[in-house]
């Protein structure tokens, strides 16, 4: 059964896990030490009809290993470095599951791919932002996306034992390539050399010993007998490099309070309401109904149910759930419920302790959780009507948005006040996007001047007229015109292509510079998604299906 027969038939891909039930990893903690060790169950597919031989993995798979990297962040704050490792004889990791691939829609494969390099890129924001380190010690066989996790790390180790090595063999023998940032990372963060990438990226065996290390493929070769001492040293020197607490109580991370009934996905800051008939998802986002707590300390005994923390994680969820569980919703409306002024109090809270390991993730979280916005492949409208709370942190919700749509005046017979967004202090850096800018930044690309503008009205209420003046939405309307113009503005974008959609809008997005992050989701979206349609690989006589069976796939040899 493939991904999205499972979800048609109701059993939705649920993204909530706990170390209790987890089927392929295993989460220790040594002291300032983490260790994740990767022992695939084979017969632990997400989905019936492959087994996850040589640690080979599936979305399961990578849920799991997303879930701990999380809970490393919240839960273990004295973690300063942490292993990943095999639990299996003679390989580290074979990669994503090729019979998994090839029984995937189109669909399930980019979006198994979009995550998969969004946990390796919360991996790298870890070592870089939180100060736990990674590093990837790897014996046996490291290939293909085996290979990629180890390329999260900060640090690679390799066994030398004759027979570890590190490969890049998707196009040899898949004809795909290591599209989830595989070749941007050997070359972009590893500084590869270009030939030498070419050659590595088509050797079906890989690079052992020394010569990964002179190809700077891996950072160290050890000799198995020294192995396990080595790499705890490693770990131990990385810790040594960490600003995370020495003493520290972690937050556990609770069951979200999530109810899931027919078209609607109810949380306790988040609420979904799916319209299938225009294929658009209602999200909202609800600000705080609880007083901001007195201090960081304050914010971190609420544990979990403290709102930014909460909110970020049900976001979060319900992203993942409208994406992989709900192909077919073009479009969502987002708006938010609630007090600008105390959403404003939490994010006040937030920049004071911003020295507060806790505070600091749970802001990380917000970054993550936008980015995760940003590279969704579906339209995203922001509405802010009256009863609305886009300030300071979810004013970003409308500043990510494709377009943002703000109410003049009131609705006829509603008491409530005229609509108003508010911007803060973290609108202006706290939350870059893949691109290295703000929102703000990226908006206002050429005219830095509007920047300045827009940070001389932080914390003001602006509203439609003041929200146009300063270029911060795209439309205003007042209640007479409102539901039409609504309507068919939604009804337009259902009429259009989605795939051209979805070029248009991951194009324009990422205004400005270049990095390995718009470079990986650029390849991603543009690359990896049309190979993994194209015969050569998904035909049946392609590379995919054909892989295992002693028959050689039939190529159309037409460079396109």
């Amino acid at each position: 059964m493939s991904a999205d027969a499972a979800t048609a038939v109701g059993a939705p891909i649920d993204f909530q896990t706990h170390p209790d039930r987890y089927r392929h990893w295993r989460l220790e903690v040594d002291g300032p030490v983490g260790l994740l060790t990767m022992k695939v169950q084979e017969s632990g597919g997400l989905f019936p009809g492959y087994e996850l031989k040589m640690n080979s993995y599936d979305l399961g798979v990578d849920i799991e290993l997303a879930d701990a990297v999380q809970r490393l962040r919240f839960e273990h704050p004295t973690v300063r470095a942490v292993v990943i490792r095999s639990g299996q004889e003679r390989v580290f990791c074979a990669g994503a599951n090729i019979r998994m691939l090839s029984q995937s829609t189109h669909a399930h494969k980019v979006n198994f791919c979009k995550f998969t390099n969004e946990t390796r890129n919360g991996i790298e924001e870890a070592g870089a932002e939180s100060g736990q380190r990674y590093l990837a010690a790897v014996s046996g066989s490291a290939a293909g996306g085996g290979y990629e996790l180890a390329l999260a790390a900060e640090y690679i180790m390799l066994v030398d034992d004759r027979s570890s090595s590190v490969a890049f063999p998707e196009t040899p023998l898949l004809a795909v390539l290591p599209g989830t940032g595989g070749l941007t990372r050997i070359v972009d963060k590893r500084k590869v050399r270009r030939d030498r990438a070419d050659v590595f990226s088509t050797l079906e065996e890989g690079i052992r010993g020394r010569k990964a290390v002179e190809w700077r493929l891996v950072d160290e070769v050890v000799p198995k007998s020294s192995w396990e001492a080595t790499v705890r040293q490693r770990a131990l020197e990385l810790a040594a490099r960490s600003d995370r607490p020495e003493q520290a109580r972690g937050v556990a991370l609770g069951p979200l309070d999530r109810s899931i009934d027919g078209d609607r996905v109810t949380y306790s800051s988040v609420g979904v309401a799916i319209d299938r008939t225009l294929r658009v998802a209602h999200l909202t986002v609800r600000g705080p109904t609880t007083p901001v707590p007195a201090s960081a300390e304050a914010a971190h005994a609420a544990g979990d149910r403290f709102w930014p923390l909460a909110a970020a994680r049900e976001l979060d969820d319900a992203i993942l759930h409208l994406r992989l569980n709900e192909p077919d919703i073009g479009l969502f409306l987002i708006r938010t419920e609630g007090q600008s002024a105390a959403v404003a109090d939490y994010d006040r809270l937030l920049e004071a302790g911003a020295d507060h390991w806790f505070l600091r993730e749970v802001r990380l979280l917000w970054k993550r959780v936008l980015k995760r916005l940003d590279v969704t492949s579906r339209t995203l409208i922001a509405l802010i009507e009256p009863g609305s709370c886009f300030a300071g942190t979810l004013a970003e919700l409308a500043l990510a948005a494709d377009r943002s749509i703000i109410l003049d005046g009131t609705f006829g017979g509603d008491a409530r006040p005229a609509p108003a967004l508010r911007l803060g202090e973290f609108n202006f850096g706290a939350y870059p996007m893949s691109n290295g800018l703000s929102r703000m930044g990226t908006r206002f690309l050429g005219e830095p001047a509007s920047v300045d503008r827009a940070r001389e009205r932080i914390g003001q209420p602006l509203d439609a007229e003041a929200a146009a003046e300063l270029g911060l939405v795209t439309f205003s309307y007042d209640d007479t015109d409102w539901s039409d113009e609504i309507r068919i503005m939604v009804e337009e974008r259902a009429s259009f292509s989605p795939d051209a959609l979805t070029g248009m809008e991951a194009n324009l997005r990422f205004a400005g510079p270049e990095t390995m992050e718009t470079k990986i989701f650029g390849r991603l979206t543009a690359w990896q998604n049309w190979i993994f349609q194209r015969p050569n690989a998904a035909g049946d006589e392609g590379a995919l299906k054909r892989y295992g069976t002693g028959v050689q796939p039939t190529f159309d040899r037409k460079r396109v």
